[in-house]
């Protein structure tokens, strides 16, 4: 039976609530017994997600406090569904009456009114990146299944103001700046750009690089369960994700064979790394290296046209705490959804040889 709101094969996420509801929160089931987890390590990450951190993302104040409901006992895994929520506390639904019975342009409400007969319009609903929260969460306890894995996703480009990852590249450096990009001067001018646009009520996009380090031989199926294709879906879900590419990409495809193709060296590594670390649907041990896109903010502080549940064309203002540039809050996003994929196929792979 399909789950439409659940993620993951063995280790299966489950999520629920609205942006402007008492709470949102999920079931994590599949996660083995006999592990300790580390609450701090939770909220640590949730801090790097959560609103009103800093002056280029939403003013919206969300603590993000939350409560495990079920699955641990003294802080260690029980092999039962671990139960979580995270309340709600700066709910703002005033904000949104004018868009009760209006579309704004590029977000989810038309496409959600027409598909239920009904939408949730106090700060999208479901369809907010509220939801986010969870993933985050989720991600972070799954990390304790992988702890020799290291993620490192970082703002790679805001507009056309790009920091292109390199080898020598401090990933460290991620959480010194605001933007969280490692590159110093381009951090600069990536906030700039952003406080920019955003004193003209405007949005912009940009992209998120992972880097992803001693990940073992062997994560992934070969057909319908590809690591790549396993990451892609994770990061397409990812509200306002336009794009994924890995290792090469769309570049390519300007390349001939003899060029593109990673020369595997003694020991196993290969020369280059083109494929991003995967190979057949299947990690080969270099580094995962991919691209996640995200279009510019669709909700806006500028008058727009559009047409209300009528049909009738009107022109729309809306009010309401939003990011004028996701990529800053969406880092600590794409690193809780490649922590669960890697957790899942990791957890997935141990089913795939006979060890006595």
């Amino acid at each position: 039976m399909m789950a439409f709101n659940s993620f993951g094969n063995i280790l299966h996420l489950t999520t629920f609530g609205e942006s402007h509801g008492q709470a949102i929160g999920g079931i994590l089931d599949g996660m083995p017994a006999g592990v300790l987890i580390d609450i701090e390590r939770i909220k640590s990450q949730l801090n790097r997600r959560r609103p009103g951190q800093s002056s280029i993302t939403t003013s919206r104040s969300e603590s993000d406090d939350f409560t495990i409901l079920s699955g641990l006992l003294d802080g260690i895994t029980t092999g039962h569904p671990i139960g979580f929520q995270i309340l709600n506390s700066d709910q703002k639904s005033a904000d949104y009456s004018k868009i009760k019975t209006s579309f704004r342009p590029s977000h989810a409400d038309y496409t959600y009114f027409h598909k239920y007969g009904i939408n949730d319009h106090n700060g999208g609903g479901r369809s907010s990146a509220r939801e986010t929260a969870n993933w985050v969460l989720a991600g972070a306890i799954s990390r304790h299944l992988i702890p020799d894995i290291e993620i490192y996703s970082f703002v790679s480009s805001v507009g056309d103001i790009q920091a292109e990852y390199h080898q020598n590249m401090d990933l460290k450096a991620i959480d010194s700046n605001i933007v969280r990009c490692p590159t110093r001067d381009k951090a600069e001018e990536m906030i700039q750009l952003i406080e920019s646009v955003k004193s003209d009520g405007d949005s912009i996009g940009g992209i998120i690089t992972t880097v992803v380090r001693n990940v073992p031989i062997g994560l992934g199926e070969p057909i319908f369960h590809k690591l790549e294709a396993e990451l892609a879906r994770a990061m397409l879900t990812i509200n306002a994700v336009k794009g994924f590419e890995i290792g090469s990409g769309f570049a390519g495809t300007k390349m001939r064979g003899s060029q593109h193709n990673d020369i595997i060296l003694e020991g196993g590594r290969t020369k280059t790394n083109y494929s991003g670390g995967i190979q057949g649907g299947i990690s080969n041990g270099m580094e995962i290296v991919f691209r996640t896109a995200f279009k510019p903010t669709s909700t806006i502080q500028m008058a727009q046209d559009s047409i209300d549940h009528n049909s009738h064309k009107i022109t729309l203002e809306v009010e309401g705490r939003h990011d004028p540039c996701v990529v800053p809050r969406a880092v600590p996003i794409v690193d809780a959804l490649t922590a669960l994929v890697l957790a899942d196929m990791s957890l997935l792979d141990k089913t795939r040889r006979y060890n006595p």
